[in-house]
């Protein structure tokens, strides 16, 4: 039944592995260890890969592996089992070579394997064969509810509800209530019944005879004022604007802002202001205690003993809570806390090290390693790499209404503008009144700030637009051949916004990236939301993988988290969606201006996260 077997440490070393065939199985096992180990996903003990299932278990005490795997399309009942009795064998026998840290690698284990194997596949049968039993009411949460705590009696006070817990006494198989309680009853009976009779017995309040003048309520166009002077109203009508009709004025503080990479984020340390106030103090006074913020209350909890789920559930909850409040989504925060309680099982605490310290430590180093990507993303070396080959490299920008793709699509063309790539803007949004001409606009505003004559007679940005109402793919095809005729760069391709569950839109999206193959698919999404970034990103990546009929779709590359700005430390959406989808967050947009782009910065999430 079992395709293989395999103890391994987390340093690389096999101690033990057996195979059922003679296929090699390397690469699921490769795929576990770097999607799932070092990505810190942890937390569910399966993963599949191809048409297998893998599933493991960690010894935290001393660093090692179990993996067991076998065809995805079997139900092995008793794979758990068989997990859990190997993993105590293989620590009793061999405890103290695990101790010394000698990783010898000829373990003599074969027997012990066949027989617990045995054992596992003859309890997995005899329980097949028990027919399965209702839970009795002893066991239902229910039956632990008392009568007493059931009671609920409104207080004296406004707004605030007491809860009273009265002891009932049972005789003769009756529930006999004290009279304190029927004391209670009667006396919340008769307020409710004056205070009914006390709203009754009000006047109503005689209105005035003299009635208020009717007042005008027609709309009334509002009036600006821009200086005093209604002259300046023409100033602010664009609508007859055509492209090269009216001069635009040039913001020439932001050219030069942009040249290079992206910079990252700032982050916000509290060490310069702890030291300053400690500097303050008066002599003589002690200094004021200072709170550990959520994990303050569990500085008692010291471990001198390895660790189990108990000693841990009273600060992952804590834990799961934080990152809730965080915008962290529900499910994601739900599986970082179990790949925390997962990693740090059976591990042994030094004796001054409290739980709370190392839960939150092993938390902020899962949470880095997340926000880490694991790829080079490096947009300027490909462009530079691309135009080598003479060709244009190709982004295309997707995600759900209103969550600022043409605007980030804009800044992201002011940075590559500033580093001297120029760049086509293909307006593939047919379908929102006015994309086009927001696109038209900025295409003015940026022309404006890297004219012609400032790179040789080049024109650095260009704008590829055939109206409303057209095929998305084949203007964005056109726009590529297009580029590559005229030697133009890099290609950005803007599309519609559309929600996540709309099949038609989603299935146009398939086709313009299945026709077109960008280089770099990015997601957009808003640093706002919370539970709501796992659907989009899971049912968009599901859409792109469906409607593609190539055997190896392109689904997102990256993502563009934009209104980074409006969150304040509420950061959790970039965990939500770098979880979720495993690919890095490439930009992060910060305002309303062509500079107000940055790159992640992993330390600064963290910290606002964890603070």
């Amino acid at each position: 039944m079992l395709d293989l077997f395999s103890i391994f440490s987390k340093g690389g070393i096999v101690l033990w592995c057996f195979q059922s065939t003679s296929e090699i199985f390397s690469p699921s096992v490769n795929a576990l260890i770097r999607n799932v180990i070092l990505q810190e996903r942890s937390g569910n003990n399966s993963y599949n890969h191809d048409a297998l299932t893998l599933q493991y278990k960690l010894d935290n005490e001393f660093e090692l592996v179990f993996v067991v795997a076998y065809q995805k399309i079997l139900q092995l009942s008793y794979v758990d089992k068989f997990l859990n009795d190997i993993h105590l064998e293989f620590r009793d026998k061999y405890k103290n070579d695990l101790q010394s840290g000698r990783f010898i690698t000829d373990f003599d284990f074969k027997t012990s394997f066949d027989n617990i194997l045995k054992q596992c596949e003859t309890w997995a049968k005899s329980q097949a064969k028990i027919p399965k039993q209702m839970r009795t009411f002893e066991d239902s949460q229910k039956s632990k509810k008392t009568v007493a705590s059931m009671i609920e009696r409104k207080g004296d006070e406004k707004n605030k509800k007491s809860v009273k817990i009265v002891e009932n006494k049972i005789a003769n198989g009756k529930i006999e209530e004290s009279p304190e309680l029927e004391d209670d009853v009667i006396a919340a009976n008769r307020a409710k019944l004056a205070q009914k009779l006390a709203s009754k017995v009000k006047k109503e309040v005689k209105k005035s005879p003299k009635s208020p003048k009717a007042v005008d309520r027609t709309k009334k166009p509002r009036v600006w004022e821009l200086g005093g002077d209604s002259r300046d109203l023409p100033t602010l009508d664009f609508s007859t604007d055509k492209e090269g009709d009216a001069e635009v004025s040039a913001d020439t503080q932001l050219v030069g802002q942009m040249t290079g990479a992206i910079r990252d984020l700032e982050v916000e340390s509290d060490d310069d202001s702890s030291s300053e106030e400690e500097e303050e103090q008066p002599e003589g006074k002690p200094a004021p205690k200072k709170s550990g913020g959520m994990f303050s209350i569990f500085k008692g909890l010291v471990g001198s003993k390895a660790l189990t789920e108990e000693q841990m559930r009273p600060v992952l909850d804590k834990m799961r809570d934080h990152l809730i409040g965080k915008n962290v989504a529900a499910d994601i925060a739900n599986k970082l806390c179990d790949s925390v309680a997962t990693k740090l099982e059976g591990k042994v605490l030094g004796t001054f090290e409290s739980v709370a310290t190392t839960v939150k430590a092993t938390l902020t180093s899962s949470l880095m390693q997340i926000l880490s990507p694991k790829r080079r993303v490096d947009i300027l070396r490909d462009c530079l790499h691309a135009r080598q080959q003479g060709r244009p490299y190709v982004m295309s920008f997707c995600g759900v209404n209103g969550v600022g793709k043409s605007t980030n699509l804009a800044k992201i063309c002011f940075w590559l503008i500033e580093n001297d790539l120029s760049v086509l803007i293909a307006a593939c949004d047919t379908f929102r009144a006015g994309a086009v001409e927001q696109l038209r606009t900025h295409t003015r505003r940026l022309d404006a700030l890297h004219p012609p004559h400032a790179h040789h007679g080049r024109r650095m940005v260009h704008l590829y637009e055939k109206g409303y109402g057209k095929d998305a793919a084949g203007i964005a095809m056109e726009a590529i051949r297009y580029a590559a005729d005229s030697k133009i760069d890099v290609v950005l391709i803007d599309t519609a916004g559309r929600m996540q569950d709309n099949e038609p839109l989603m299935r146009a999206l398939a086709k313009l990236i299945k026709v077109n193959e960008p280089d770099l698919v990015l997601f957009v999404g808003e640093a706002l939301v919370g539970n709501e970034a796992v659907d989009q990103l899971v049912k968009f990546n599901q859409a792109l993988a469906d409607h593609s009929s190539s055997s190896n779709p392109h689904v997102i590359d990256g993502i563009v988290l934009t209104k980074f700005d409006t969150i304040d430390d509420k950061v959790g959406a970039a965990i939500s969606m770098t979880y979720i989808t495993g690919q890095p967050i490439v930009f992060v947009g910060t305002g309303q201006t062509y500079t107000d782009l940055k790159a992640l910065n992993a330390n600064a999430v963290v910290h606002a996260l964890m603070k």
